[in-house]
């Protein structure tokens, strides 16, 4: 059937415990928000996940910014899949990010579907889901409503930490809250989407779209959503979150579960019959809806056009420490991306220490088995002001 909404409580606060040692929680803020398309977003729903303890002096706060296709569950069994946390590996005890030491925050972002404001949200006028009536959002307008959360939660400055978009997110937070930003670690993400980039996301929307069950956004509560579409979309995002090297050493020309090619089209090849599960899978925890505005979110995410075309601009003044991370084999947003960011730290006088890992898997390298990335996060964020 694919992916249903979950439903939350409106105008409170819910609360529930972890299984783990998390705190999931829901909160319906009153706004506005003025978007940068014009719209004032009222009220603004933000679903997150806390862990560990606020210090009295609020210095121990650190904000994990996701990717496209995360959410908040950063370190807790996700209640749809009942799969562990995205980024277990990095938060958790005894781990870089450890709640024994730190208060983190992941929010799930505005236009997502696990809780925040989004297309599957219920509009209060009519009654039914806002669908592709609810506006077109950047990746700022996800930042300011982060920050909306943030005082909801008494925090004042804090940490940022994010891979991918969540890297797109640090970068925005720290050109957009300067004064709230003590340090920012940005891993395999870039101040801009290329032309390579949009395209490769514009493929994904039209899968969607043109499948029939899409009907123009309006597939919510009876019929089937557009599940094969947004399958098609998956397939092809996660080919570039993978390296050539990577998917030669797992799968090569090898045949799926079979002796000889079977002269259809069927899914003859390993690699394609992982792709067609990755694709299958996505659909039971993600809105189509949702991959639609995110992705044009980071298309429109251009941080140097926000700050008269110089990416230096977006810097100046910056008392923020940047701790910038990209991986060899990533060719989604390659080193160069990285370096340019900190070219232009550098030019603004901004603090930044960079550093390119080497990895076989790509883009998806920071969500993976990176043992050296955990050393990175680690030495950073023990690092004194």
């Amino acid at each position: 059937m694919g992916f249903r909404p979950p439903q939350f409580p409106t105008n409170r606060i819910s609360m529930t415990d972890d299984q783990r040692f998390g705190l999931s929680r829901h909160v319906t803020l009153p706004g506005p928000l003025r978007l940068d398309g014009g719209v004032l977003l009222s009220p603004v729903d933000i679903a997150y996940e806390t862990y560990g303890t606020l210090a009295p002096d609020g210095s121990n706060a650190i904000l994990i910014c996701h990717a496209l296709t995360g959410d908040q569950y950063v370190a807790s069994d996700h209640p749809i899949t009942g799969k562990p946390g995205w980024w277990t590996r990095m938060v958790g005890p005894g781990k870089p990010i450890d709640p024994a030491r730190h208060f983190i925050v992941c929010a799930n972002v505005l236009g997502s579907c696990m809780g925040s404001s989004g297309p599957a949200t219920i509009n209060l006028a009519t009654g039914c889901p806002a669908a592709m009536s609810f506006p077109v959002i950047t990746i700022r307008d996800m930042v300011r409503a982060q920050a909306m959360l943030l005082d909801h939660l008494g925090v004042g400055t804090v940490t940022l930490v994010g891979g991918s978009m969540g890297g797109m997110q640090a970068l925005s937070w720290a050109a957009t809250f300067p004064d709230r930003v003590t340090k920012a670690v940005v891993i395999a993400s870039t101040a801009r989407h290329t032309a390579q980039n949009i395209a490769f996301h514009e493929v994904g929307r039209q899968a969607i779209m043109a499948d029939p069950n899409w009907r123009g956004g309006d597939y919510y509560g009876e019929g089937d959503p557009p599940a094969a579409g947004l399958a098609v979309a998956r397939m092809a995002a996660h080919i570039t979150y993978l390296s050539e090297a990577g998917l030669t050493e797992k799968f090569g020309r090898r045949l799926q579960a079979r002796e000889a090619k079977s002269f259809g089209f069927d899914a003859d090849f390993q690699v394609e019959s992982y792709l067609r599960h990755q694709g299958l899978s996505f659909t039971d925890r993600f809105d189509a809806n949702s991959y639609l505005y995110i992705t044009r979110a980071m298309d429109y995410f251009d941080l140097a056009e926000e700050h008269g075309g110089l990416l230096a601009n977006a810097f100046k003044g910056s008392r923020t420490r940047f701790a910038l991370v990209s991986f060899d084999t990533d060719w989604l947003y390659p080193t160069p991306e990285s370096r340019a960011i900190v070219h232009a730290l550098n030019a603004a006088g901004a603090a930044v220490s960079f550093v390119e890992l080497s990895s076989p898997f790509g883009h998806d390298a920071f969500l993976l088995d990176a043992p050296e990335l955990n050393r990175v996060v680690d030495g950073f964020l023990r690092a004194a002001l």
